[in-house]
């Protein structure tokens, strides 16, 4: 079976099949091209004559038993020997709006050899054949195919010919009983009534289908006596296969007048041009698919007429009527039932209309008591508890996915639905809704698979970018029970002539019920679905452009106190100097003359303006870390590290510490310099905490480290905080400097990554000025990483001794690995 058929056909419906012999293949039925079957009922004969010259191109072989003609003194002859000049005149003057609007070189099918989309036009008329027998009259029906006019001949019925002012009353009072029913199924059971009453079938009933695939229900029932009620119960999809299916959209009328007539053949068989038989999609003698003769055998009809109920376009469902005997419509019967099926069709359309119209009325007013009982337009304020997002489109739960931020209402999400929106919404056309009631089913998954990956049925969702930013509603399975005319499971049953399709092959009714599918989304929830959209989609975009104004603005600022701070730190070191300088000479010139208490204050007034001097460069240094570029470069981090030891080593010798250092370390992409002046400052910062181990030595440790990629990073670089918090795939490098000391509490560690902010007094530790960690911070953002503390710090040596200890952690913007 080919994988186009399986694609439409059920899985039971493929399995059912599995199951029979392979005398019967119903993949052949969902691919028989039905209308190039080279064939009409006999009951009429079909002649396609060309356009331009009335030149017969092909004829049915039965001409000689209906015109009295045979089909080869017909075909390559001018129509007009048969017909004469002026009804060949009417017969064109018939076509000429479908000339207007047809192009005479467009193709007989479309692009894929099968019928042309859209609803064919067709006329009726009354014609003479002159015979050896005199004058016959035959009701005619023409309609356009490519360039020919296609000729059906049926002889008049004995009551006369097609008048208008006889069908006319009849619909009019069949309109009527229509035009006062409110809803789909009120419209649809005057419906079949009235069909019933101007055909004589014995059953006639409304079929709807459950999409444009799906199995049909039978929602009114019209039905003689004796016959047992079909009302309720639902039919396979493949009892209507998608080729049959485009027909009926195609044509508003099919008439089988028995289902045990013989098929006429045409002459010539396959057409010269196509290499195919004539296209008979809008023939109205077109001869029947022998799967569906089969099928109308097994369930005891001899006759029967479809009647299309279309909507926007597409298949809505049918008036399907059945008879017990066989029985031929005359044109005027045919042309009323289809002037109703046209009109029922308008008819629910109107009623689903005003029924759309007024759930989005409701809806509507209940997205305007949402939008106005929000104290702001914020996301966050639309998707708080009790806000009603779920409940506006009568869904289970709300999703809003933005950036790494995912807020929802309602329900608990699904665990594996913010994964699949985010791989639905790369197909998705952004700002347009995209909808499902059986969510499993498009993503090709069994209901105990999707149930167990927590996959929910219902899913209703717009894309506001192709960033993964999205607003989604979800929804939960709802079981529905359905009573099948046949069983769902055995489509194909052994009947009267083998194996073959039998929808009702006895009174039974099979039970079942439908698992996998939620409540359908109504056409009005995806308009308010829409509008909200447009709303948040709106209100997102006045927020990025405020938060860049924003951005821009805070730039700016940082830019001026960077500039201010150097200025002004530069500015201030002069007269500080002079502070400094003329202390020293007071010292130095009066100094025997002062008392102890002048010189003690002159010595603090000498050393306050060297403390000032020193914080003055540091607030330097920090102003031109903002202003100064870097130079990216792939480094060995043990290379650089070497030369910070050039400075740092001094100062760990002196406290007797240290340093533990794995090799080989890594190597990153990073600014020479700037690395050098973070290993300097967290060594020497380590250092001053490292803790005697009872040995009289200190030891320092330094590594590398694979840490989780935070949630909100992308191409920038890392993300911050802790290394476990938010992870969301992906890893990044990490350095971390530790030592066994003090450590730091909780509380304290963003205060110690502030300037000039110490946990001691200037004079204890070691001293300093409170510099070295901020400048550290500074360097790592300047970078596109982060830096956090952890505090108590294990080192990696159990037996260090000493105290909680601290660890230093920071990225450099490296970019993760692993992400999906």
């Amino acid at each position: 079976m080919s994988d186009d058929v399986r694609g439409w056909l059920t899985p039971r419906a493929v399995t059912a099949e599995a199951g029979v012999s392979q005398e019967f293949d119903l993949s052949q039925c969902v691919r028989e091209p039905i209308h190039l079957l080279g064939g009409v009922q006999s009951y009429g004969v079909l002649i396609a004559a060309r356009l331009d010259d009335a030149v017969v191109d092909t004829v049915s072989r039965n001409a000689a038993d209906v015109l009295g003609r045979a089909a080869g003194d017909l075909l390559g002859r001018p129509l007009t020997e048969l017909i004469g000049d002026e009804q060949w005149a009417l017969v064109r003057e018939s076509t000429s709006v479908l000339e207007a609007a047809v192009d005479p070189a467009s193709p007989e099918t479309g692009p894929d050899g099968g019928a042309q989309d859209g609803p064919a036009s067709s006329g009726v008329l009354a014609l003479t054949v002159r015979g050896e027998g005199g004058p016959r009259s035959y009701d005619v029906t023409v309609h356009r195919n490519g360039d020919l006019l296609v000729l059906e001949f049926e002889p008049r019925a004995v009551d006369g010919p097609f008048v208008f002012q006889n069908f006319y009353p009849r619909v009019r009072r069949a309109l009527q009983k229509l035009q006062g029913a409110s809803d789909v199924t009120a419209c649809c059971t005057a419906a079949v009534r009235e069909v019933q009453a101007l055909t004589g079938y014995d059953r006639v009933v409304a079929y709807r289908f459950d999409g444009r695939d799906g199995p049909g229900q039978v929602i009114a029932e019209a039905r003689n006596e004796g016959r047992e009620p079909w009302l309720g119960l639902w039919f396979p999809a493949a009892d209507i296969p998608p080729q049959a299916r485009r027909l009926y959209a195609r044509n508003w009328i099919r008439v089988i007048g028995d289902v045990d007539d013989r098929t006429v053949g045409l002459v010539p068989g396959l057409r010269e041009r196509t290499g195919q038989p004539l296209d008979l999609s809008a023939s109205v003698l077109r001869t029947v698919s022998g799967y569906h003769l089969e099928y109308l055998r097994n369930i005891g009809v001899a006759s029967s007429m479809s009647v299309s109920l279309l909507h926007d376009g597409e298949l809505w469902g049918l008036i399907a009527c059945h008879g017990d005997e066989p029985m031929r419509l005359t044109p005027e019967v045919r042309a009323a039932c289809e002037f109703f099926g046209i009109a029922l069709s308008l008819q629910l359309a109107a009623v689903a209309g005003r029924e759309e119209a007024d759930e989005l009325a409701r809806s509507r007013r209940t997205l305007a008591t949402l939008l106005a009982r929000s104290a702001s337009l914020a996301p966050d304020a639309l998707m708080r508890p009790g806000s009603g997002m779920a409940e506006l489109l009568d869904a289970d739960g709300a999703v809003l996915l933005r950036a790494a931020e995912t807020l929802t209402a309602g329900d608990p999400v699904p665990e594996a639905l913010p994964g699949l929106l985010a791989r639905l919404a790369r197909e998705a056309p952004v700002g347009e809704v995209w909808s499902t009631d059986r969510l499993p089913e498009v993503l090709g998954l069994e209901r105990e698979e999707a149930e167990e990956r927590g996959v929910p049925a219902g899913l209703l969702f717009l894309p506001f970018n192709r960033d993964g930013d999205l607003l989604a509603w979800w929804r939960h399975e709802q079981p529905a029970p359905r009573e099948w005319a046949a069983d769902p499971a055995r489509p194909v049953r052994t009947g009267p002539g083998g194996e073959r399709l039998t929808p009702r092959g006895s009174a039974a009714v099979y039970r079942a019920t439908v698992r996998g599918r939620s409540i359908p989304w109504s056409p009005a929830q995806r308009v308010v679905a829409a509008e909200l959209w447009r709303e948040v989609s709106g209100l997102l975009s006045r927020q990025v452009v405020a938060l860049e104004a924003r951005n821009t603005e805070l730039s700016r600022t940082n830019e001026d106190l960077d500039s201010f701070a150097h200025a002004a730190a530069h500015d201030l070191k002069e007269p500080l100097r002079g502070i400094s300088n003329a202390a020293a000479f007071i010292v130095e010139d009066a100094g025997a003359v002062l008392d102890a208490t002048s010189l003690r204050r002159l010595t603090t007034v000498r050393r306050l303006a060297e403390r000032m001097d020193g914080l003055l460069d540091s607030l330097l240094h920090f102003s031109r870390l903002g202003q100064v570029g870097l130079v990216r470069e792939t480094l060995s981090v043990d290379e650089v590290l070497d030369d910070a030891l050039e400075v740092a080593g001094g100062r760990l010798a002196e406290r007797g510490v240290t340093l533990v250092r794995p090799e080989p370390l890594p190597r990153l992409r990073a600014d020479r310099e700037r690395l050098r002046e973070v290993l300097e400052n967290l060594l020497v910062n380590a250092a001053k905490y490292a803790a005697d181990e009872g040995t009289g030595e200190r030891r320092v440790w330094i590594e590398a480290v694979r840490v989780p990629a935070p949630a909100d990073d992308g191409t920038r670089g890392e993300g911050g905080g802790d290394p476990d918090a938010g992870a969301d795939g992906g890893t990044v490098t990490a350095l971390v400097v530790r030592d066994n000391g003090i450590g730091i509490p909780a509380g304290q560690q963003t205060d110690v990554l502030q300037l000039f902010r110490r946990l001691h007094r200037r004079d204890e530790r070691g001293g300093g000025s409170g510099v070295g960690l901020a400048v550290v911070k500074r360097i790592v953002e300047r970078h596109g990483g982060r830096l956090w503390l952890e505090s108590p710090a294990p080192a990696p040596d159990p037996d260090c001794g000493g105290g909680p200890g601290t660890a230093v952690w920071f990225t450099l913007g490296e970019r993760p690995e692993g992400r999906p």
